[in-house]
This record gives structure tokens, C-alpha cells and sequence, in this order.
């Protein structure tokens, strides 16, 4: 149970094309991430999917049950939002148990899937509590505990960590990633944050302008990029891009390398970017230097905390041959 098929799938609000066609399959079990810019088109297709927006055209299939015009109740999919959307006079367990009292069920079969899901989330010792004696972790764990006990198909997340702090965000996308191991249930994960998406999902879309632009592992995306829009997507730092006369060299009209596939060097190097170091961050196991180069513009480098370099000091840069990526004038991988 979980497989989700899209054919052809659209969407338009009036005159204006939100998303275009899209075709795209979605495996039994698989962690789905749907990652791009703002206004690209990720959270309406999750809502297209959920049945919370209407098609204008295609096919949507569920287990190969066509329920492209069925209702969201209908769909056996659980969704949780950015907002935990929880209700403050409830108890941890009268909120986690409020669809299964809303469908009718037997407060024994309530009493059971509340207290699993309480216990997968490890919050058996806050089922009393209301939500404002929980901290943004835990009240989101409370809104996926209500999505599990439904025992749907498949979970859809719409940005659930936007709200919460980076320690806590990367706390949470271990524990999501653990609870998708030990459900065993397909995921769609809608996020703008690539280290999320590079860090959670079996399979990433990167969308543009309601397009799919490709689809592929984590890996796959970074290692072999189709277009400049995923390189520069991909991967963080991001790609640094350079055009002209190097690109040239290359046979290509734009050339990317990756921050972290430069040799830098405080001596002359045949064939080096010669530059000056701006700003450089040392993050102890890291270094971030941000160099300005003569022809090649502003190159950003991620290198070894043991590299020591400063403000002003002058830098030669030598790209990793094997990791030099040639785009066409279209932004086309070469």
C-alpha cells in the first residue's frame, strides 16, 4: 500500500498555469522529497495529491485506485502541516485520538492506537499534557502521532520544521527519517531546504515553475546534475558557475564546481584561479572562504579547518579535473 502514480496531472488558476503537466511515480514504501524555491509549485502539487486542491487535468492513482476526483477523507492519505494545528483545551491523548472518535471507534481500538503512536513518538509521559506545556518538538510529534493512528496509505509533510529552531529541525528530520524505517510507509516531504531534502529522502523531485526538472537520488542529483538549475540546487555551499574564456577551455559555455572540489594553495599553481581571500569562516572542521578571483568572479570554497587562510591573503585555486560539470548555452548538462 502506498503507491502513488501522477498522469498528466495539472493545475491552473484561471489563465495562469501553476503546474504543467507532470507525470511521476511514487513506490510503495519510499521517502518522497518534493524540494525547490519558493512558489515552485510544491506544496499545491502535495495538495493536489491529498485531494485539497482540484486537478484542471490528468489522472491521479492510489494503489492503483483512480481518486483524482474523490474527496481528501476518501484518499487513505494523513497530512501534517507547518501548523501543528492542534487543539489547546486537549489533552496529548484526546488530540492524537480526535480523528478516531470523529470515524466513529471503539474507545478499547482508540485506547490502543493512541498509546503505539504514543509510544513510536516517546510521548508516553505527556499524554496528559496540553499543548502549551509542550515545546514545538513535541507538539509536532503530537500532529504526527494524530497522522499515524489514521493508519493511512501514505504520510504527507508540508514543511513540518519551518517553525522550529536549527538545533531542533535537525533533531526532528532524525526522528521523522526513524519513524518512516520503522513504519515502513510511503512519504512525501515538502520542503525548500535542500540539506533536508539531501538528508531524508530515497528519492528527490526538484521542481521549477511547477516543472519537474529531475528526478533521482540524493546522490544522483549531486553527483550527476541534468541541468545548471539542480547543480545549482543541489549541494551546499552552491555550485559556483563560470562563464567565458575558462568555460571555453572546457568546450562548454558555463562550467560549475562544487565549493568543495577545489586544492587551495598560498604558493603559485600552474593553472591555478589566482585570487584574494574576502571573507574567510572557520568552523572548526570546515572552512568557508569566499575568494575573489581574476576572471572567474567571486568563488566560493569549502575546504579542510586545517587550511589557514585570512582576509587579503592571495590564493590559487585548482579545480578537480574529474569534478568540473559543462552546461550549454540552454543550461543543459554537457
Amino acid at each position: 500500500m502506498g503507491n502513488i502514480v501522477l498522469r498528466d496531472v495539472n493545475k491552473s488558476f484561471g489563465p495562469v498555469t501553476i503546474i504543467p503537466k507532470i507525470n511521476l511515480e511514487i513506490e510503495n514504501g519510499e521517502f518522497v522529497v518534493f524540494v525547490g524555491p519558493s512558489g515552485c509549485g510544491k506544496s499545491t502539487l502535495l495538495r493536489l495529491i491529498a485531494g485539497l486542491e482540484d486537478t484542471t487535468g490528468g489522472t491521479i492513482m492510489i494503489d492503483g485506485r483512480d481518486v483524482t476526483h474523490e474527496p481528501p477523507a476518501k484518499r487513505q492519505l494523513a497530512m501534517v502541516f507547518q501548523s501543528y494545528a492542534l487543539y489547546p483545551h486537549m489533552t496529548v491523548a484526546k488530540n492524537i485520538a480526535f480523528p478516531l472518535k470523529m470515524a466513529g471507534e471503539s474507545q478499547e481500538e482508540i485506547d490502543k492506537k493512541v498509546s503505539n503512536a504514543a509510544r513510536i513518538l516517546n510521548l508516553a509521559n505527556y499524554l496528559e499534557r496540553r499543548p502549551g506545556q509542550l515545546s514545538g518538538g513535541q507538539r509536532q510529534r503530537v500532529a504526527i502521532g494524530r497522522a499515524i493512528v489514521r493508519q493511512p496509505s501514505a504520510f504527507l509533510f508540508d514543511e513540518p520544521l519551518s517553525n522550529l529552531d536549527a538545533a531542533l529541525r535537525g533533531t526532528m528530520r532524525l526522528e521523522i527519517s526513524e519513524l518512516h524505517q520503522s513504519l515502513g510507509k510511503t512519504m512525501i516531504y515538502v520542503t525548500h531546504d535542500q540539506v533536508e531534502a539531501m538528508t531524508m529522502a530515497d528519492k528527490i523531485v526538484v521542481l521549477n515553475a511547477g516543472n519537474i526538472e529531475q528526478v533521482g537520488s540524493p546522490l544522483d542529483l549531486y553527483r550527476a546534475p541534468k541541468n545548471r538549475f539542480v547543480a545549482g540546487f543541489i549541494g551546499s555551499p552552491t555550485m559556483n558557475f563560470v562563464e567565458g574564456p575558462e568555460a571555453g577551455k572546457h568546450g562548454a559555455h558555463t562550467i560549475g564546481v562544487r565549493p568543495e572540489h577545489f586544492s587551495v594553495s598560498t604558493s603559485p599553481v600552474e593553472g591555478g584561479w589566482k585570487g584574494t581571500v574576502g571573507v574567510a569562516e572557520h568552523l572548526g572542521s570546515d572552512t568557508f572562504s569566499h575568494v575573489e578571483t581574476e576572471g572567474q568572479g567571486t568563488i566560493n570554497v569549502r575546504s579542510s579547518g586545517e587550511v589557514a587562510v585570512s582576509h587579503g591573503d592571495t590564493v590559487w585555486l585548482s579545480p578537480h579535473p574529474e569534478r568540473i560539470y559543462r552546461f550549454d548555452p540552454q543550461g543543459m548538462a554537457i
